[in-house]
């Protein structure tokens, strides 16, 4: 039972965003299939679209503002797109935290890093996440012509300025460099025949995308060895044909689901098959989470988890309310991963350079910030654009106002005896190889009864290095 739990704690870390409360006895007693079946058929249905930004008239829509429109008036609109943005951003991290699609929304998350995307328009954000979402565990050649045909895609790499005689390369490198076949896989000049393929595509004010004729260069490309009258649809196709292309996503899952350290040959195998099915992402997914190799004690524990999934999973494991919802974005800024703003197309670089001397620090402290309920002694640099019209608070100035209902949580563990209660917290907080020592968690723990005991216990636990891993 004991290694059944380690091996669903490793699934429920990888395949979402941790274990629940909730879900402590189960994790206990099911074999790792049966949770992963449980998984798949959680996230089976299709998603129901976030809608928290409506898409404003075509005259007051960012990136297309009117020039008559006065200059106040554009600062509201503006004003208006940030707070969108940042609703966005929180209506999502509530689907990472309480959708019992885990498996779906982990998986748009890491389509979000993979197509990374910075839209100043809300909507366009919006539109994007939500096809993000909905095509997650589906074809891969339908996410990537969704994404590649979203206005927020087409205005973040300029193909509304791809016209015939002046092609934008941008789109047509990307689509290439990091969404398909990866570097080393095409010339520059295919890279340039591609772009002449994308002129006339574009979006307009409401989201739609539209394909502008007489903006399109109708000649003859030749487009890795091939040669016609290439549209973008035609450049995707032949992309999808591209056996580099599976073994360019499947190294790069591999690497965010399994171990950073990828295995040539497996990869290989598993590109392979992902191929033979017409890029099915949940039958690769399905490969991977029901093989033995995946529960390899040289696969678990051995990921830094990124902020927001650190953030998420504490949130998952700790029942807790928040009076101030807004400082998650701050905290977000403050740890370096904000949603709905990746550094730059390419996305997070994730691995070790999630940690530096400052990060780490405001990581270990995190836990015992949310059970003090104190403020931050760091300010976030200033960025309007990531602050999303709002300014820093001064350092400590403002918490969470988080109220973790310990009583609940203590609930959770009834059944287990006092004796017990170290190792059984151990294993359901903690996912590392190693432990941390007994005496030195002992020694800040508060022993005056059994609710403040797991209460203090826990919150020591995650407050340890050995919690930044999964």
């Amino acid at each position: 039972m004991k290694i059944n739990q380690n091996q669903n704690q490793h699934l429920a870390w990888r395949a979402s965003f941790g274990p629940a409360l909730q879900e402590t006895l189960r994790i206990r007693q099911l074999k790792p299939r049966q949770l992963f079946d449980e998984l798949k058929k959680a996230s089976a249905n299709p998603p129901a679209d976030i809608e928290v930004v409506v898409n404003p008239p075509d005259s007051q829509t960012m990136g297309t503002i009117s020039r008559d429109i006065p200059e106040e008036e554009k600062r509201k609109l503006r004003q208006q797109s940030r707070e969108d943005i940042k609703n966005l951003n929180l209506r999502w991290l509530d689907e990472m935290v309480s959708s019992p699609a885990q498996l779906r929304e982990k998986m748009a998350f890491f389509w979000h890093g993979h197509f990374a995307c910075r839209s100043q328009n809300g909507y366009f954000q919006q539109l994007l996440l939500n096809d993000i979402r909905k095509n997650a565990l589906g074809n891969f050649g339908d996410l990537l012509r969704a994404v590649s045909k979203s206005p927020a895609m087409i205005n973040f790499l300029n193909n509304n300025q791809n016209r015939k005689g002046h092609p934008n390369e941008n789109f047509a490198r990307e689509v290439m460099e990091l969404f398909t076949i990866g570097k080393g896989n095409y010339s520059e000049e295919d890279v340039k025949e591609a772009a002449r393929s994308f002129t006339g595509w574009g979006a307009n004010p409401q989201g739609e995308f539209v394909f502008r004729k007489f903006q399109h260069d109708a000649g003859e490309k030749n487009f890795l060895g091939r040669k016609g009258d290439f549209t973008g649809d035609d450049i995707l196709d032949i992309l999808l044909e591209q056996r580099a292309t599976a073994r360019f996503i499947t190294a790069k899952m591999y690497r965010f689901f399994v171990n950073d350290e990828i295995d040539p040959q497996r990869i290989e195998q598993l590109s392979a098959r992902f191929y033979q099915s017409g890029y099915n992402i949940l039958s690769l997914l399905t490969e991977i989470y029901t093989s033995e190799w995946f529960y390899d004690p040289s696969n678990i524990g051995n990921r830094i988890k990124s902020p927001v999934e650190l953030w998420v999973g504490m949130k998952r494991q700790l029942p807790m309310t928040l009076e101030n919802e807004s400082m998650q974005l701050v905290l977000q800024r403050l740890l370096g991963q904000i949603l709905l703003y990746p550094p730059n197309v390419a996305g997070w670089p994730g691995g070790r350079n999630w940690i530096d001397g400052s990060s780490l620090l405001l990581r270990l402290r995190l836990p015992q910030v949310l059970q003090a309920n104190t403020g931050f002694n760091i300010r976030p640099k200033s960025d309007d654009d990531q602050q999303m019209g709002r300014a820093a608070a001064p350092a400590g100035a403002r918490g969470f106002g988080a109220k973790i209902d310990w009583g609940k949580f203590a609930a959770a563990f009834q059944q287990v005896k006092r004796e017990d209660l170290l190792s059984t917290l151990r294993g359901f907080v903690l996912q590392s190889g190693t432990v941390p020592d007994e005496a030195l968690l002992h020694r800040y723990t508060d022993q005056s009864g059994r609710e403040a005991y797991i209460s203090t216990l826990t919150i020591s636990m995650m407050s340890c290095p050995e919690y930044q891993l999964c």
